[in-house]
């Protein structure tokens, strides 16, 4: 423990009078630190750097910070972030005064234990001598990328995907950074495994593999007390919350407390994908009790127990946790609905979109990603999106969310009216397909799309009725695309183009392989889920896949680095546009419609600009003035998983 001088303090937070940004009071670090007042009534807590040596020799000596030697001779805070720390976690004190501190310093053992310092054994010689880690350590010393070849050899080494989940989270909670580096260097390896479609298995089973909590979890039990809850939360610069009450998990159904597993997954895609620091994200899952029967008698649930509030009694929770996140964390927390049911979904969107910066990633996030792969199919099959029919099988969030946003991209390109555009687009749900005469028996959402025609009954019947070029499943149920679906699409185009999206693989409307073998070759296909390549005739079909991973990441980077403060349509557009854009010519030579994952963060650096310049555009930015260059300024602010440098 070391205490500093509070007059000392105060010296040297004034010594050189006024400061701008970058010349603010930024303490080198000597040792990983958490700095509390000790008066937390009279100055707000803070975290704190601090070279107590530095210091004491001269309080108005220049400021220094960690260097990292490989970025070039420009001194480089070593945060991750880019030079102008987009989201504050260097910034010490700015045009504050402190009085009085108390510094601890956190070394030795607690130093192993904190995830986001910790190194393991890439910890330096002089490093462990410093921060009394000699000991506690083998002698050895390996570089960051030894270490991540050891990791993958290891979790190479689990059989079932589950285990490797396991193993994954593990490494988050014990070595932030190096399961960053892990993830961002073998994402298209991981991305199944940290997300769809283990994260469903993982979610199912979550009260018996949960040890240590990754979120907050907020019940009924809680009214009344949740901006309190909120500020427990330790990191208190957050950007991002991805929250669910776990009614609709992927196509799992109602999951109830145990629905954690996907904001915890969303969010660590948020930075191995899009660049944002982990500090700046929460994930929160809202336990409104579950209708899950197998849970609610399951010894080892760890949500409430009880049926699934509703009406009232749930509205009211959810707008105290909404005016709870705006009072906390400000105008500019991105909020993204996560698996919510499709009643609350599409209320939840339309209440607080007005309000709050609030992104659905199921209808907004699936729309984009879905309307990018097909702008990219059209260089395919020839033609405008105008030019097609679409056909869809579900007609859920998802199912309209797609829908509108293609009526939309429709409207904005032949400037037809939004109504006429609609009409180019046929959703067919459980009861067949939706037309007018089942107006009355319609809920809202599934309204704009009931047309003119005769009851459809069975969905073959749809198809060879409506003779649609695009064929997309968003039904949560496996199989739905039969041979005799795929071989009436076959017969109708010559390049039918084929989404079947639902999630995880075993809910997906067809496989790859029953695509490619059922249409001859000829389908454009892609899916939710990941599929092996498929070898037909002796030719390797490799099928795109349809991940909301595409959009959401850079989506969100881009409302961050902009300052949005509320979502619009056209910036949804202009994802998918952005998206639409990374496919090349090779890409197109395989069949692919999306570009592979491995340049996963470029294509983020790039929707997160093109959302930003939209944001800009529209008035909606409030990170002014707007920079030059929005793709280099994007890719400064991205998180790195490099280690620290600590001396």
């Amino acid at each position: 423990m070391i205490s500093l001088n509070s007059s000392f303090l105060e010296r040297s937070s004034v010594a050189g009078g006024s400061r701008t940004q970058s010349q603010s009071l930024r303490l080198s670090v000597r040792r990983p630190v958490v700095a509390s007042m000790l008066n937390s009534n009279s100055l707000p807590e803070r975290n704190v750097n601090v070279s107590v040596d530095s210091a004491v020799r001269d309080v108005n000596a220049p400021v220094a910070v960690e260097v990292d030697r490989s970025v070039g001779e420009k001194p480089f805070a070593v945060v991750g972030g880019g030079v102008e720390d987009m989201y504050g976690e260097d910034t010490a004190t700015e045009d504050q005064y402190i009085t009085p501190w108390s510094v601890s310093v956190a070394s030795g053992y607690s130093l192993l234990r904190d995830p986001h310092h910790n190194k393991g054994l890439a910890f330096t010689e002089k490093e462990r001598d410093a921060h009394f880690l000699r000991g506690l350590l083998p002698p050895v010393v390996v570089n960051h990328d030894l270490q991540v070849k050891k990791m993958m050899h290891n979790i190479r080494q689990y059989q079932v995907p589950l285990q490797r989940y396991q193993a994954m989270m593990d490494l988050q909670q014990r070595n932030e950074r190096l399961f960053y580096k892990l993830l961002i260097e073998n994402v298209e390896e991981l991305l199944p495994i940290v997300y769809t479609p283990t994260v469903g298995e993982a979610c199912q089973k979550y009260g018996s593999i949960f040890e240590n909590s990754q979120g907050l979890f907020i019940s009924l039990k809680d009214k009344g007390r949740i901006l309190e809850i909120l500020k427990i939360w330790p990191h208190k610069k957050i950007q991002v919350i991805v929250v669910t009450d776990g009614e609709r998990i992927l196509g799992l159904g109602d999951l109830g407390c145990q629905g954690m597993g996907i904001p915890v997954g969303k969010l660590a895609l948020y930075t191995a994908l899009g660049g944002v620091r982990p500090s700046a994200c929460l994930p929160i899952t809202i336990d409104v009790g579950t209708n899950n029967e197998k849970l609610l008698n399951d010894e080892f649930y760890i949500g409430l127990k009880q049926k699934r509030a509703a009406g009232q009694e749930y509205a009211e929770l959810m707008n105290e946790f909404m005016s709870a996140v705006k009072q906390n964390y400000g105008e500019k927390v991105l909020i993204q609905f996560e698996d919510f049911a499709n009643h609350n979904a599409f209320d939840l969107l339309e209440k607080y979109r007005t309000t709050h910066l609030v992104f659905n990633d199921d209808i907004q996030g699936t729309a984009s990603v879905v309307l990018g792969g097909l702008i990219s199919a059209l260089k395919l099959v020839g033609g405008s999106l105008a030019d097609q029919k679409f056909l869809f099988l579900g007609a859920g969030e998802a199912g309209t969310g797609i829908a509108e946003l293609i009526a939309l991209e429709i409207s904005k390109q032949t400037n037809i009216p939004l109504e006429e555009s609609r009409k180019k687009v046929w959703l067919a749900d459980s009861k067949g397909l939706i037309v007018k005469s089942r107006l009355d028996s319609l809920q809202h959402f599934k309204k704009p799309w009931a047309h003119d025609h005769e009851p459809v009954n069975e969905f073959l019947d749809a198809i060879k009725t409506i003779k649609p070029t695009v064929l997309i499943g968003s039904s949560g149920t496996g199989q739905t695309f039969t041979k005799e679906v795929v071989e009436t699409m076959s017969s109708l185009n010559e390049k039918p183009i084929i989404l079947a999206l639902s999630n995880p693989t075993s809910q997906s409307e067809c496989t790859a392989e029953q695509a490619y073998t059922w249409s001859e070759s000829r389908a454009i296909f892609a899916s939710g889920s990941p599929f092996k390549p498929v070898e037909y005739n002796g030719k390797l079909y490799v099928s795109g896949q349809a991940n909301n991973a595409y959009i959401f990441p850079g989506f969100g980077l881009g409302l961050i680095i902009s300052g949005a403060i509320r979502v619009h349509d056209d910036m949804l557009l202009a994802a998918s546009e952005a998206l639409a854009e990374q496919v090349t010519q090779e890409h197109f030579d395989k069949g692919l419609i999306f570009p592979p994952f491995t340049s996963i963060r470029k294509i983020s650096a790039h929707i997160a600009a093109k959302v930003a310049a939209k944001a800009y555009e529209l008035g909606l930015a409030s990170r002014l003035p707007q920079p030059e260059n929005l793709v280099a300024y994007t890719e400064s602010c991205m998180y790195s998983p490099k280690y620290r440098i600590y001396r």
